[in-house]
This record gives structure tokens, sequence and C-alpha cells, in this order.
């Protein structure tokens, strides 16, 4: 049994912290952001970053379905993890600034993999595949604060 990492990252045009309070604000943008890969959304309490309790299910692949309940905080400026009550998988993301109105996104999650053949698998594909999904996602976010930016 192995640790499984997938980081993807992205410069979005828009000051840090209005793409913070975009991924921060799990009632009304998160929803918008998800890929067709997220389903059963729910916020169960808070809805704005730390405190906040969600839940979804996300289809990695057509036979993996993650059921998610998670928990986020707030650990530092900039950042937001969330816990996934579930499983062993915490994703952390983090917006820094990037130059001028400019953000550097990134997210990175991490599980504790299966062992055996099944974890060789899920080491070696799970990365890229979340990845691709996250990518999806920070390309909404981007399009979603060049909206915001421009009203």
């Amino acid at each position: 049994m192995g640790q499984v990492e997938a980081t993807t990252e992205r410069i979005v045009t828009g000051k840090p912290e209005d793409v913070f309070d975009a991924l921060a604000d799990y009632r009304e943008t998160r929803p918008r952001l998800l890929p067709q890969h997220f389903s059963e959304y729910e916020v169960r309490e808070g809805g704005d970053g730390e405190g906040t309790l969600v839940h979804w299910k996300l289809q990695a692949t057509s036979k993996r379905v993650r059921d998610c309940l998670l928990e986020v905080s707030e650990p530092t400026d900039g950042q937001l993890v969330e816990k996934d009550r579930n499983s062993s998988m915490v994703t952390t993301w983090t917006v820094t600034p990037a130059g001028e109105g400019r953000s550097r996104v990134v997210v990175t999650s991490v599980w504790n993999g299966a062992g055996g053949i099944g974890g060789f698998f899920e080491r070696t594909f799970a990365p890229k595949g979340l990845a691709r999904i996250y990518d999806e996602l920070l390309e909404k976010l981007a399009a979603e604060v060049a909206a915001q930016g421009s009203e």
C-alpha cells in the first residue's frame, strides 16, 4: 500500500482573493465549476470555506465511483483543505499571486492506495485521470472568475 498523489495547476486571470472566494463558495460558485464526473452534490453545513461539510460522488472512471463527504478547513491564507470522512483522501487547493491580476491555483489530492496489482494500476492511472478532472474544473474556474471580473 502506498500513498497516491495527483496535482494540477493553472494560472488564472483574477486577483488571488477573488479566485479563492470563488473556490470557497460551495453554495453558489463551486457547483457551477464541477465537471460531469461529479454528482449528488449537496452542501450539508456551512457553505463558505472553513466549517463547510459538502457531499458529492466522484466518478473517476466508468467503474470507479467515490462517495465523498468532505470537511473544509482553511489552515492558512489562500488555502482550502477538503478532508474526506469516507476515505483517506485529502485535497488541498492553494491560491497564490502569479503577477499583476493573475493567480496560480494548485490542487493536490493524496490518499492511501490499494496494495498489489490493483494498487499498481491505481498509482499509475488514477493521478492522470484525477488531473484531467481537476484541469476541467480549473478551466471552468478561470472562466467564472473572468466573468465575475467583467461584471
